[in-house]
Formats: structure tokens, C-alpha cells, sequence
């Protein structure tokens, strides 16, 4: 991660949390570097100890950047290290690419333990070999006690596009097939449950990981795909109300092919909430051309993290952004997207 900000206050070896240090870093922030980063991101770029990386890419690329401040830091199925990761490299997915290379800038609150911290950094470090892409440079600062809740992370990443045309909102097209890779509603629900000391029996585990395996699969194939669009924050009815608005089509949703686990269904009506509207982590949505549906569902389900895959409506002519769908007992509602987030500090 270049020098990562060679300058920044930053524990003392021997340290059992995160200390602003007299002086500010120097050999101090080395030691970091060298006990806790360096070992878990090795690679070529880090080991020149340079400023930034040299990247090696062919053709178009695409680029994303997103910052991740879920409370807590550690939650069933994941942590803020692998949610970092995976939701970035789905992000480059969506766009048709091949992850290739991530950054991480680490934002670390004063009195954060350094073990927690290794454990965050190790996860990445396991996210990352998992998603087949390196870290290759970063930056680190330490904060005031209070004033980051721990750590935040941001993470930008680089990949090769492999899909050509264009997968975007505005190739969708009347007649495609949505096809959905999953169960719906597990991270929102499993963050808010340990956020707030919920003990729902089973547990709720969130569905965090990446999907470039699977959507890379569908584009290696050539499948017919015109738009991906990965379910984070607005949950299923938001993914597919923008893309609806953004391509000036409609879609006719069937409910019943949306499936919801148990306990999460249970939480949500504890709650209050609606489960397609809760946050994934792990799921995502295809476009793909009507005869290419049940071939895309054959290559989704050949992957674990996508092998709950079913098509679940279709693209209409109808008003532009209108998405409407078929119950369970037969009657229709419009899906819209929240003015707000239903659960804050997700992700």
C-alpha cells in the first residue's frame, strides 16, 4: 500500500490498541506495516514500497470506489474487511469486468485493538485471494478516540471490461428475462440483529461474498446479458425501480419466485420491514435476452454463491420506472424505492 502515509500518528510496537503516537510515524508506522498490512497483501506492487502501483492492464477498463462504515465491525458471515472487498469487486462485475486490483485507504480510531484490526486485515487478505485480486497500494491514518467508530475503510478498484456490448441500465430492453441469483434480505437483517443484540433463533447469517465468479462465468459463455445490478442498499426494489427509471422501461416482478429464508422472513415482520428492501451483499440481478434465460440460470446455479438462481419477471413497455408484483395471493403492489434507508451503518 505505497508508504501509506508515512506521516500519520499510529500505534507503538508492543501496543495493544491504536495509539496516537508522539511524533507522528516513522520507524512506528513501519513496524505496522510490516506486523499487520505487508504480510497479509503481499505482492509484487507492495514489496517495491513505492508511492503507488504500476498497473498492467489491456483494453477498457472500469474503475469503482465505495466507503464501508458498518457498525459492528463484525458480524455473522463477515466483517467490515471482507465487505470492503467483496462489495467492490462486485461493483466492477456489474460493469462486465475481470477485478484485477484493489486499493484500501484504512481510517483507525484511536483505541482500536490491534488484534481486531489484524483480524480485519486478514479477512480482506482472504476476501481478495478468494475474489482474485490484489491489493496493490493504500494510505492509513489514526483519528481522535470517538471519532471513527473503529475503523472505516475505503476501497477502489480496477478491472479489465470483458463484456462487450456494453452492460449497462440503458441496454435493457423489452422482452429480457430478470433473473435473480439468491435469497434476498440476509445482510441488512444480519447486521441490524447484531448491531442491536437481537437473538433471532436460527441465526441470521449475511450473505456477503463476491459474485464476479459466476457473472465472469455468464460472460465467458456469452450469454445474452444487458444489464447487471448488485442488490446493496435499497435491497431488490431498489435495484430494480433504477434500473427501470434509467432504461424508461417497466417490469412485471411474480413475488413467489423471490425467495426469502425463514428467519429472515420472520425478522421482517417483527420488524416491520420489508425483506425487498433490506440490503444484500451477495446477490444481484441479470438482464439477459429471453432466449438466453434458461441457460443463464443453468451457469448461475453452477456456482454456490448463485445457485439459488430463478428468473423472476420481465422487462415491460410499460411506464417508465413502474414495477409492479404479483403477490403471493395473487394481488399486485408497486415496488418503490425508500426516500431513506431503512438500516443505517450496513455497509
Amino acid at each position: 500500500m505505497d508508504d501509506f502515509a508515512l506521516s500519520c500518528p499510529v500505534p507503538l510496537p508492543g501496543d495493544e490498541t491504536i495509539r496516537t503516537a508522539h511524533g507522528g510515524g516513522g520507524r512506528a508506522t513501519e513496524r505496522l506495516l510490516d506486523t499487520i498490512f505487508r504480510p497479509a497483501f503481499d505482492g509484487p506492487e507492495l514489496a517495491r514500497r513505492h508511492d503507488g502501483a504500476r498497473l498492467d492492464l489491456a483494453g477498457p477498463v472500469a474503475m469503482t470506489t465505495d466507503s464501508y462504515v458498518v457498525r459492528p465491525l463484525v458480524f455473522p458471515g463477515g466483517d467490515i474487511g471482507s465487505l470492503a472487498v467483496n462489495g467492490t469487486v462486485n461493483d466492477l462485475a456489474m460493469c462486465g469486468a475481470r477485478p484485477a486490483f484493489l486499493s484500501a485507504a484504512f481510517i483507525l480510531e484511536e483505541g482500536l485493538e490491534t488484534a481486531l484490526l489484524g483480524r480485519i486485515v486478514q479477512s480482506m487478505a482472504v476476501a481478495a485471494r478468494a475474489a482474485g485480486v490484489r491489493v496493490v497500494t493504500g494510505d492509513l491514518k489514526v483519528v481522535e478516540r470517538g471519532k471513527a467508530d473503529g475503523v472505516f475503510i475505503t476501497t477502489s478498484g480496477v478491472g479489465s471490461i470483458v463484456a462487450t456490448p456494453a452492460i449497462e441500465p440503458q441496454a435493457v430492453r423489452p422482452g429480457d428475462v430478470v433473473i435473480l441469483s439468491g435469497d434476498v434480505g440476509r445482510h441488512g437483517i444480519a447486521v441490524m440483529a447484531a448491531r442491536e443484540g437481537l437473538g433471532f433463533e436460527p441465526a441470521i447469517v449475511s450473505d456477503c461474498a463476491s459474485v464476479a465468479a459466476p457473472v465472469l462465468a455468464l460472460l465467458d459463455a456469452g450469454v445474452d446479458v444487458h444489464c447487471l445490478r448488485d442488490l446493496t442498499r435499497g435491497g431488490l426494489a431498489g435495484g430494480l425501480v433504477e434500473i427501470a427509471e434509467t432504461a424508461g422501461l417497466a417490469m412485471a416482478i411474480d413475488e413467489r419466485e423471490v425467495a426469502v429464508s425463514v428467519p429472515v422472513a420472520a425478522a421482517c415482520e417483527i420488524l416491520g420491514l420489508d425483506p425487498f428492501h433490506v440490503a444484500n451483499e451477495g446477490r444481484f440481478v441479470a438482464f439477459v435476452g429471453a432466449g438466453d434465460a434458461e441457460r443463464a440460470i443453468a451457469i448461475l446455479r453452477g456456482h454456490a454463491v448463485s445457485e439459488g438462481a430463478v428468473a423472476i419477471g420481465v422487462v415491460t413497455s410499460g411506464p417508465a420506472g413502474r414495477v409492479s408484483a404479483r403477490g403471493l395471493i395473487g394481488g399486485t403492489r408497486i415496488l418503490d424505492m425508500l426516500s431513506g434507508e431503512q438500516l443505517p451503518r450496513i455497509c
